[in-house]
């Protein structure tokens, strides 16, 4: 048995982390397994399980930063590449799930009739280098799956490089910003090719909830970045401060941002339940077992 009154504030929460964490993996598992045993449509499901595995993937990366709270900056860059390239492959995913719903495969070249011809319309960046209306066919569609797949390339590349010049000693503050601008502008086109197909299918994709899913990948990035951001402000305006030598400001924020993550991949873990529920494949197996329960 675990006492609590004998444990200092660093161990408390290193223990309410673990919680959150086997939390965030219980419930994944649960939904994991139901799709699982009413495997009926693995084109869909196979991104459906990529997609939630992904709050469970941030809870341990995250877990493991707060385990190792002095590490270098170089070690957290590493873990922060992790969660960001399966970011990207959830984005991808998500636009293939997507296709998927509407019978749409490029790699088969299948675009049902009904859908062909749509408009369209791109907005400012996009117009620079493309039409500013632009008709739904084969080409357009490989042209969107082409833009995110782009950034499930480009951010490990970057990380790589990232963390290699890091560990070398030559990593300048104008790299860094170069580095920025590069993620940016591959992660900007990523989501931008889900929102212009999302906008031009809104109707058809509605039973499927496809707003509700990618909260549940768009809300943990979200959060991650945006509370990265205040507490850096907190960290310049003094009110986050070390209070032990051997321990930097910066290294109090990435156990904060760790913890933080931790609570909050529960909550996603919880949103995935409804989001990607495993009922639209369970078919003639779910009516049978309720049957059986009746008798």
């Amino acid at each position: 048995m675990i006492d609590i009154t004998t444990m200092n504030p660093g161990e408390i929460t290193i223990l309410g982390s673990a919680i959150c964490v086997m939390l965030t993996m219980h419930f994944t598992v649960q939904l994991l397994s139901q799709h699982l045993f009413y495997w009926k449509n693995p084109k869909e499901q196979k991104a459906i399980i990529i997609i939630i595995l992904m709050a469970p993937i941030y809870a341990i990366d995250s877990f493991v930063g707060l385990l190792d709270i002095q590490g270098s900056q170089a070690f957290f860059m590493f873990l922060d590449s992790i969660k960001e390239c399966y970011e990207a492959l959830a984005i991808a995913k998500f636009l293939a799930l997507l296709y998927s719903y509407l019978n749409i495969s490029i790699s088969k070249n299948i675009v049902p009739d009904e859908i062909k011809g749509r408009e369209i319309h791109h907005s400012f960046p996009v117009t620079l280098f493309q039409p500013r209306t632009a008709h739904l066919d084969h080409r357009t569609l490989k042209l969107l799956k082409y833009w995110t797949w782009q950034f499930v390339i480009t951010r490990p590349i970057c990380s790589v490089l990232m963390i290699t010049l890091q560990l070398f000693g030559i990593y300048p503050s104008w790299l860094s910003w170069t580095f920025t601008i590069i993620l940016n502008v591959s992660f900007y086109l990523a989501m931008y090719s889900l929102v212009a197909f999302y906008h031009v299918f809104a109707k058809e994709l509605g039973p499927h909830k496809p707003l509700a899913k990618f909260i549940c990948i768009k809300g943990i990035v979200f959060f991650c970045f945006w509370q990265s951001v205040v507490l850096d402000i907190l960290a310049a305006m003094g009110i986050i401060k070390s209070h032990h030598f051997w321990l930097d400001v910066e290294h109090i924020e990435e156990a904060i941002q760790n913890v933080l993550v931790c609570l909050e991949m529960v909550v996603f873990s919880v949103l995935q339940q409804y989001a990607f529920h495993y009922l639209p494949y369970s078919g003639d197996v779910e009516t049978k077992m309720k049957l059986r329960k009746q008798e």
